[in-house]
Formats: structure tokens, sequence, C-alpha cells
């Protein structure tokens, strides 16, 4: 009684954040989403015990991450005090997704989201295990970015997960599955990402296995000059290193010419090195490819506020007044005309 307790007080905290324009969370579906995450569990080799978490999305299914698995050679799913036997599995080792099987789990499947739709801004939930604690633990953020790799779509947020939580789920406002939360950069003032859903197919297909632990290297363990510039822009722009920045931009542009977060990126870098020209023109790219890409309709107000054009500056406010008048007001603010645009 007192860890449902727990969660129904986590859930109903979520109402605080509401935004005017954003959809109400939905806390009986939250609930819902609650009791499909699960403990996996396994002890190492040296007596010590590995923690990770999964997400129930059928019938004696659970999708994590295959990373998890390295120490241990007998992992278990677990909720509370009761324990599940993992009886097989399937990978695909370079993506981190696998799918584990176990024998009469009695948790309900989630319900499958779709990160294609997300925008800038929207309000997603974290849930998933920290640190071997015996319930799940909420956190809520915003999208920050959505990038489409190897035909998924990742999304970068700011909604917080620490050691125990791989494997665990990203869902929006009404308890939708959205991603696989995966991978941190170092770091406090971290950015957070969670991999894709349509990967689910891939996995499914591949072969059954027995045999733990689970090795092979994946793709964003890969050197540097190697991983998706995604995640080669992270470390210099989290470090304001703008000359690395805009060579990871420059190259990325260059490789994907339609990806509007590449040209947002080469805009960005341009802009800190004082090259407001060149930013303003890869953000409008930037914005040409995606019209609610909002990072980029912004800078290019603020660009426009620095010239003294307030007909812009009056555009920029109602075009992302259009997809979220949060990010809107923010605008407003750092622009100086809360009254008049």
């Amino acid at each position: 009684m007192r860890k449902l307790l727990i969660v129904l007080l986590s859930i109903s905290n979520l109402s605080v954040a509401e935004t005017q324009d954003q959809e109400p969370f939905n806390q009986e579906k939250l609930l819902d989403a609650f009791f499909s995450i699960v403990m996996i569990r396994g002890y190492s080799e040296n007596g010590g015990m590995s923690y990770g978490s999964g997400i129930v999305v059928d019938k004696d299914k659970v999708l994590t991450n295959c990373h998890i698995f390295r120490l241990t050679k007998q992992p278990w799913i677990s909720r509370g005090e009761d324990t599940y036997t993992i009886t097989s599995f399937q990978a695909d080792r370079y993506h981190d997704i696998c799918l584990v099987s176990a024998q009469n789990l009695p948790f309900k499947p989630i319900t499958m989201g779709n990160a294609s739709t997300l925008h800038k801004g929207q309000d997603v939930v974290s849930i998933g295990y920290s640190n071997g604690m015996n319930a799940p633990l909420t956190s809520l953020g915003t999208v920050q970015s959505v990038y489409d790799f190897d035909g998924g779509n990742v999304v970068r947020t700011n909604a917080r997960f620490v050691m125990g939580a791989s494997g665990s789920g990203l869902f929006d406002s009404s308890g939708h599955l959205l991603g696989i939360n995966t991978i941190k950069t170092p770091g406090n003032n971290a950015y957070y990402y969670s991999l894709p859903l349509e990967w689910l197919d891939v996995v499914s297909k591949q072969p059954v296995e027995t045999k733990f632990p689970i090795l092979g290297k994946t793709f964003w363990e890969e050197d540097d000059a190697k991983k998706p510039y995604f995640m080669q822009m992270a470390e210099p722009e989290l470090n304001e290193n703008w000359e690395k920045l805009l060579q990871v931009a420059q190259e990325w542009t260059a490789s994907e010419p339609k990806n509007t977060e590449a040209w947002f990126e080469l805009g960005l870098a341009s802009d800190h090195l004082n090259k407001a020209v060149d930013a303003e023109k890869a953000y409008r790219q930037a914005v040409t490819l995606n019209p609610k890409n909002t990072d980029a309709l912004f800078r290019i107000g603020v660009l426009a506020s620095e010239k003294g054009d307030k007909a812009q500056v009056h555009a920029i406010r109602l075009a992302l007044s259009d997809i979220d008048k949060s990010i809107a007001e923010s605008f407003s603010k750092t622009v100086g005309c809360e009254s008049q645009c």
C-alpha cells in the first residue's frame, strides 16, 4: 500500500507543470504506465548487483537495453518482492535494444506512442527505477529535439534519469510510450536520449538466445568520429566550444542537407561566433525544412530584435504562439516585448 501511495503522489505532482496550451496529464493513463515498468536485476561475478529497468510491451515480453546484461549470467525481473525468471532474449546489440521473455508476467503491456509527432517544448515524463529503489520514479521534462536515425526517432529531452534507469520509458502526457531511456551525457547539465520504438520491430525478428551475459559494442560507444552527428555535437555545445560545434555542424549539413537539426546547430555555432549573417541563413534553412523548429524560429526572432525589425519580431511571436504558447512567452521576455509583440 505504501508503494502504491508513492506512485499516486508522484503522478499527482505532475499536474503542477501543465502549460496552458498542452494536453493535461492523464493521471489514470500514467498510472498504467507506472505498472508497465519493471526492474531487472542480476548478480555479477564479484557478487555485486546489476540494475536496470524494462518496459512490458507484450504478454511475457519486456523491452530494455542490452548493455544492462553485460555483468550478469542469471538476470531476473522483479516488482517489489516478486521475481520472474528471464528465460530467453532477442538482441540488437549495436542499437542496444533487447526483448526479453519471462513466464507468467502479471503486468499489462504499455500503450505505444509515436515520437515522430513530437515538437520541441512538448511535455514528457520519464518513468523508471533508479539505484535499486523499490518503486519507479518520475521525472518531468520537455522535448529538446527529435533525430531521425537508422529508421527510428531518437528523442532528446531534459527529463532526467540516472543509474538503474537504463531501459525505462519516456512517455507523453497520456501515458503513451515514446522511447527507451538509454543515454545521458556527463555532468548535471546533461542531455538525455531515448531510443526509438521503431527498433522493436527489428529486434523482434532476431534469433532467440538463452546465454547471458550479452556482449557487444553499441552505436553510442563508438569513437567520437563514428558516432551519429547528433551525439558528436553534444559535448562541444555543452562546453560552449563553438569552433568545434561549427566544424561538426558543417560536416553534418554536408552529410545530411535535409536535416533541420543540423542547420540549427550550424546557426547556433555561427551565432556564438558573431557571424550573424551566416547564423540567420542557417536558422532559416532549418525552418524551411521544419516550420515547427521552435529553436530556429526563436533565434531568428532574437536576431530580428537586435536589428530593430519589429515586424519580423511580431511575426516570429505569432509563429511560436501557434506551436507552443509557453515558448512564445519565453521569447517575448527574451526580446523585451511582453506587451508590444
